[in-house]
């Protein structure tokens, strides 16, 4: 019989002070402060605790430039206990991440690049021969656990003079698959609006409050009636910060709108975990934190709302006799300049600091 570990005085987001107790990777007991027995402990002092953070959009794939990274290095290590990666791969590589990805402590999912080349280079939609049908539903069919999503990169520089057809091949493996899409918008052509008229229920916007002239907000800050029209139809809404799409003024114009905070992501990788302007998923979540989103917010825009998309409860929520799956962290109080992907910064009293994780039946620092 495994020995039960127990995380003391931690705090849940709704400020109550817990034990948690942990026998073979399955939480036994949750308690109040200092009732929890257990012949090895954790002092949580001053930390939160929550669900295990996910991160819907990442990209992973190491050997990949600019955008790659070690699967590691951007999850646990982040706090995130499960990544998504956002279609770094196609057809072509699928198989090869998906071996790597069972190597990693962080679960990994992916979206499936409609180039079957991915981002081996990053103008992956410029000849519609690399959108292969065929070798789409192969892939999808051989990994129906790992693949969540189809994904296409619907900016100017990925498609050239292939406009919109890209997303409307996009919708119609959509069908075929039975499986959403994610779609990356930024500079055009082609217009916004284009892009919101195909999409749908359960497909995601991401890059949504990016600072770029095409965007989901006029000219006044008001949302586009396709972004009101989109939002009725079910489609989901995600941050994926970057290193060119989160701006605090469209941010703060979209809250001003009351737009919904769905999920935040980073789309984190290499370049932008050194160099900024993401450097990390507490980072990100410090800029809402910023912008006066609650943390109860901010957090279930990483566990239950990103659960909820994924079709997988089990990921959220911290209970009896379900697997430990939880990120701790804390609110740090003083001084922080945060930056955005328009290089405009806003000072913070408060943020958020990842302290470790625990999963897979051991605690993992960060």
């Amino acid at each position: 019989m495994s020995e039960v570990t127990v995380l003391r005085n931690l705090r849940l987001v709704n400020g109550q002070a817990v034990d948690i107790a942990v026998q073979g990777g399955i939480i036994t007991e949750i308690t109040e402060a200092g009732q929890a027995a257990g012949e090895r402990g954790f002092d949580g002092s001053g930390m939160y605790v929550s669900s295990g953070w996910i991160d819907l959009h990442v990209h992973a794939v190491p050997d990949f430039d600019p955008y790659g990274d070690e699967i590691d290095e951007i999850g646990v290590k982040q706090g995130v206990t499960t990544i998504v990666d956002a279609g770094s791969c196609g057809s072509d590589r699928i198989g090869a991440f998906y071996a790597q990805s069972a190597r990693a402590m962080t679960k990994v999912y992916a979206f499936l690049n409609i180039s079957r080349i991915g981002l081996r280079q990053t103008d992956e939609l410029s000849r519609l021969e690399w959108i292969d049908r065929d070798k789409v539903v192969q892939a999808v069919s051989a990994y129906p656990e790992f693949i969540v999503g189809l994904k296409a990169r619907i900016s100017q520089s990925v498609v050239k003079e292939n406009g919109i057809v890209p997303l409307k091949l996009a919708r119609e493996m959509s069908a075929m698959t039975k499986l959403p899409l994610m779609v990356h918008i930024g500079s055009g052509p082609p217009a916004i609006g284009e892009v919101l008229e195909l999409l749908g229920e359960r497909d995601i916007i991401t890059h949504y409050l990016n600072g770029k002239s095409n965007n989901l907000l006029d000219e006044a800050g008001r949302p586009l009636q396709g972004l009101l029209d989109a939002i009725g139809r079910g489609v989901h809404l995600d941050v994926g910060h970057g290193t060119a799409s989160f701006s605090f003024a469209v941010a703060e114009q979209a809250k001003a709108a009351h737009i919904g905070l769905n999920t935040i992501s980073t789309d984190i990788y290499r370049n932008n975990r050194i160099h900024g302007p993401v450097y990390s998923m507490s980072n990100v979540l410090s800029k809402f934190l910023y912008l006066g989103y609650s943390l109860e917010e901010i957090i279930r825009a990483v566990t239950w709302n990103a659960a909820a998309w994924l079709n997988k409860p089990e990921l959220a929520g911290i209970r009896v006799g379900a697997q430990a799956n939880l990120t701790l962290f804390t609110l740090e109080e003083g001084r922080k300049i945060l930056t955005d992907s328009e290089g405009e910064t806003r000072e913070a009293s408060h943020y958020i600091e990842a302290k470790g994780v625990f999963a897979n039946g051991s605690l993992i620092t960060c």
